[in-house]
């Protein structure tokens, strides 16, 4: 090995290796926390699923899920110069969520909720864009128009599980 500037014992090493370890498997575990009480606490949306390929092969079964409200807001983002950002999401009764607006501070109305995107190149991405089922159950899921998540007061959300078009739950709920 080339000599080094700082030299540490082998004790030294394997103690940083086991802090470094620790702190890894906390953070991995802060955001596992996170995500289960967004899952636990968080207000449930469903939004309108536009059609795309249901499969890759080296992961296995899934469903590439790309949203229906996506190309609205990739054009209000567009001509408001935005990459990043809140969109505001109106509840209908059935759960399903409809765009109305870019956030920009204001107070979401009674039945409104905030909803995170990432705009990259021409596409948005709302939340989750792939569900993972086992395989051989890609016939249960071919139905799906509807994507299920639960959003916090701040937009972060989680994908639970995916709705046929009469808001039917498709396979096991996991949660």
């Amino acid at each position: 090995m080339p000599d080094l500037p700082f030299h540490f014992s082998d004790r030294t090493r394997r103690g940083i290796l086991a802090i470094t370890g620790l702190a890894i498997i906390l953070l991995v575990n802060m955001q596992i926390f996170f995500k289960e009480q967004i899952v636990s606490d968080g207000d449930r949306l469903l939004l309108q699923l536009a059609p795309r390929d249901p499969r890759a092969l080296l992961q296995g079964d899934y469903m590439a899920l790309r949203y229906a409200m996506a190309d609205e807001v990739a054009q209000a983002a567009a001509a408001a110069g935005m990459d990043d950002g809140r969109i505001v999401v109106e509840v209908q009764p059935t759960g399903e969520a409809r765009f109305v607006d870019l956030y920009r501070g204001q107070a979401p109305a009674s039945g409104q909720r905030l909803l995170h995107f990432r705009k990259r190149g021409d596409s948005v991405r709302l939340a989750s864009d792939a569900y993972f089922f086992q395989e051989g159950q890609s016939e249960v899921y071919a139905d799906a128009r509807y994507g299920e998540l639960h959003v916090d007061t701040d937009g972060d959300a989680v994908l639970t599980g995916l709705f046929d078009g009469e808001f039917k739950r498709l396979g096991t709920l996991f949660h």
